[in-house]
């Protein structure tokens, strides 16, 4: 989940609420934490006064792009993550390419002035899980069915709701290449939504980079 919110007057300061939450299931009343970011922490601490419920546990931050840049790019590491499973890979696939996905974030959320910080935590490696594992997740489901060999528009043209990752990937790719941030698997991403490289094919080019230190 990942709103803006501002109040009327144009003067306030504006608020960015994120963090690993399934609409269905914060409607069900089921708990829930999440993040809630302002450049402005008293009026970040004001929303998060109002919205608190005992469902909803908001933790205050004044790392807005932080916050915005993992709300955004987790949504393409799980459409990855759907891929490894719609191919058939394990666990371990998945949790390594969850793990360096989230580094991906990471580096490119610091170049734009972010806190590496706020993606160890709810906006960043919490909303990455949720999306790259739950079955609730659209970004995962579509790359479940890239990995099973269905081409995108005909996966995204039987879809209701939007995969933001696909539109997300494109311009995360662009910013990589712009700020000069090194962004593996993005660009692998990128190449089997835009490009029509195979999903195997990727994963393989992935694992042959040269070795190197975490």
């Amino acid at each position: 989940m990942s709103e803006v919110i501002a109040e009327t007057l144009p003067s306030r300061p504006v608020a960015v609420l994120s963090g690993p939450t399934f609409a269905k299931e914060v409607a069900a009343g089921e708990p829930a934490a999440v993040v809630i970011a302002s450049e402005d922490l008293e009026f970040a601490a004001q929303v998060q006064r109002a919205f608190a419920t005992r469902a909803l546990r908001l933790y205050a931050s004044s790392d807005v792009i932080g916050v915005e840049v993992g709300a955004a790019l987790k949504n393409v590491i799980a459409i990855g993550a759907g891929i490894c499973r719609g191919l058939g890979l394990g666990s371990n696939s998945v949790a390594a390419l969850v793990t360096r996905g989230l580094a991906e974030i990471t580096r490119l959320a610091i170049a734009m002035g972010g806190n590496a910080r706020t993606l160890s935590g709810l906006a960043g490696l919490g909303d990455l899980v949720l999306t790259a594992t739950g079955d609730l997740s659209r970004n995962r489901f579509v790359g479940i069915q890239l990995g099973r060999g269905q081409p995108l528009p005909q996966i995204l043209a039987g879809m209701r709701m939007i995969a933001e990752g696909v539109g997300t990937c494109q311009a995360a790719y662009a910013l990589g290449q712009r700020m000069k941030v090194d962004l593996p698997i993005i660009q692998k991403m990128h190449e089997i939504l835009y490009d029509g490289k195979e999903p195997r094919q990727a994963i393989g080019e992935l694992m042959e980079r040269p070795l190197t230190i975490e």
